[in-house]
């Protein structure tokens, strides 16, 4: 993911104490004397940065767009392609654009209506980046729903339940299979292009426009294009509606 500026020490501290009562116990535990206690700061100097409870959720609902806006970034100009980058990083990782996710989720499922407007535009971003690869909107969809399973299971475990390599090869191999069959061969002879070009331009020794997210001699990801470097950076949460 593409470092995103942190906000200001003393607010992080208290959106970061927020988002650990939001994980750990739920939206009810996360009363202001709860953050404030967590951070370690008085109640009145909670207050100072966040006036009430509502302005918290929406300093963390801000910070959750930030991080989002990042990863579609990455993920629009990922060189192995939308699909593949977005599976590859459902693995949870607890990175910061996780625990934002997370926390976000347990304020929607206690009906707050910034969280749930937050979660549902994040849901559409990400939809509307793979349909720029998949038009067919049943196929994205199932993509990112299988997305959301391998983020799910591993969550649900505390991060234990991580697909290995192996399992992640097999994924990608239906996701592969499951895309082919949804494009069309126009579509088709695009990507096939690409890949080609990105192969000659890494035989030449010219860095590509997504240089940061290859290396030389890395094989090509299932959908005939360069695999990222990075494997590890922002796993995503997308229900489809």
């Amino acid at each position: 993911m593409r470092d995103v500026p942190p906000p200001p020490a003393a607010r992080a501290k208290l959106l970061d104490a927020f988002v650990k009562i939001l994980i750990e116990h739920g939206e009810r535990a996360a009363t202001l004397e709860a953050v404030a206690a967590e951070a370690r700061v008085s109640k009145g100097g909670l207050l100072y940065h966040f006036g009430s409870k509502k302005a918290l959720v929406d300093g963390l609902c801000d910070w959750l767009d930030e991080l989002v806006a990042a990863d579609v970034e990455l993920m629009a100009a990922a060189p192995e392609g939308a699909v593949e980058y977005y599976v590859r990083t459902s693995n949870y990782d607890d990175s910061q654009l996780d625990r934002a996710i997370v926390a976000v989720m347990r304020l929607s499922q206690a009906a707050n209506d910034r969280a749930e407007r937050a979660i549902r535009t994040m849901q559409d971003r990400f939809l509307a980046t793979v349909q720029e690869q998949v038009p067919d909107e049943a196929t994205a969809r199932a993509v990112l729903l299988l997305g959301d399973g391998l983020y799910y299971d591993a969550a649900l475990s505390g991060g234990r339940r991580r697909a290995t390599d192996e399992q992640m090869a097999g994924l990608l191999a239906v996701v592969a299979r499951m895309v082919d069959g949804a494009l069309t061969a126009d579509r088709r002879a695009a990507l096939a292009d690409r890949s080609a070009r990105t192969a000659d331009q890494r035989a030449a020794g010219v860095p590509s426009s997504t240089g940061s997210h290859t290396s030389p001699g890395r094989s090509p990801g299932r959908f005939g294009l360069p695999r990222p470097t990075n494997r590890s950076s922002t796993p995503r949460l997308v229900m489809a509606s």
